[in-house]
């Protein structure tokens, strides 16, 4: 079989389409963001990843499967250009309007380019229960048994602590970015406990190695979520204005969602009742909670 899969970007997107891998058999080619090839690379040995300034390199190859989850008007005239037997996802109809395949109804019903129109679609969004992984194997085909998310070894950092804090979102979603990581950082340094800010780094696989570094990550729905969940690191994520319940939580993941999340779901403009409605004492005795549990996890390992 050989199947090619475009998803380019957010990152953090990127890393939780990756048990998809898991799933496929045969040789797999991945058209991605430039940036994100080394979480790709050596992931799989069937597995070619290569930037969406190099597809034309692979468009002439026959595929059975195509899976485009981009939503763009660019993504999907160039699905046009290729010969496949089956398309899972968004392409360009008769007509130039981008439209998605019936079997992908599941997520693409829910985003920007929904059939219903964004309103109903944002409306479907936070109604939605599923995870982003069931809807998206469903669709393909396949059965979401929590199939973890893959990533490269990460790169070794001297940053180590017992909470790593990502206090910045991205500027596309300023409500993410909690209101309160200050106090925080505060509040849990007088405890004793040895609290890092998570720095930008030169490398992806740098960031990685710092989530990995730490004991919990408290952040909003970000890329070093995605990393914490992918490691198994403990994380307390607070959910302002974005779905808690797309995020499978792999059995490590504290979910703290906003009491004011359906006012401002998925709206990326900044209000600050947004970033403060959830308190710090919440935050406070999560993080706390979270560290109980680790503590009981380490000597339960050691035991056994």
């Amino acid at each position: 079989m050989n199947t090619l899969i475009i998803k380019l970007g957010a990152t953090g997107d990127v890393v939780r389409t990756t048990p998809l891998l898991e799933k496929l058999e045969g040789k797999i080619t991945w058209i991605t963001e430039a940036k994100n090839i080394p979480l790709l690379e050596g992931l799989e040995k069937n597995l070619r990843s290569l930037s969406w300034e190099r597809r034309s390199t692979v468009a002439g190859e026959p595929y059975d499967l195509v899976i485009n989850l981009e939503d763009t008007q660019e993504s999907g005239g160039f699905v046009g250009t290729l010969k496949y037997d089956r398309l899972f996802g968004a392409f360009l109809d008769a007509d130039g309007k981008l439209v998605y395949t019936d079997d992908s109804r599941g997520w693409f019903d829910l985003s920007l380019i929904s059939r219903f129109g964004k309103q109903e679609a944002d409306r479907l969004k936070l109604k939605n229960r599923r995870s982003y992984q069931d809807l998206i194997f469903e669709g393909a085909g396949f059965w979401f048994d929590g199939e973890k998310y893959l990533l490269p070894e990460a790169a070794r950092t001297n940053l180590c602590g017992d909470v790593a804090i990502s206090p910045k979102a991205g500027a596309v979603w300023p409500m993410k970015n909690w209101a309160y990581y200050e106090e925080l950082k505060c509040e849990l340094e007088k405890t004793g406990i040895v609290v890092n800010v998570l720095p930008e780094r030169a490398t992806l696989r740098e960031h990685l190695g710092d989530v990995q570094n730490h004991r919990i990550l408290v952040s909003g729905d970000s890329l070093p979520m995605h990393f914490a969940l992918g490691t198994g690191t403990r994380c307390i994520t607070l959910f302002n204005c974005t779905s808690p319940w797309e995020i499978y939580d792999y059995g490590v993941q504290h979910q703290i969602t906003s009491p004011l999340l359906a006012e401002f779901f998925f709206k990326r403009g900044m209000d600050r009742r947004a970033t403060s409605a959830v308190s710090l004492e919440e935050v406070f005795a999560a993080v706390m909670d979270a560290r109980v549990a680790d503590e009981i996890s380490i000597d339960e390992a050691l035991t056994h």
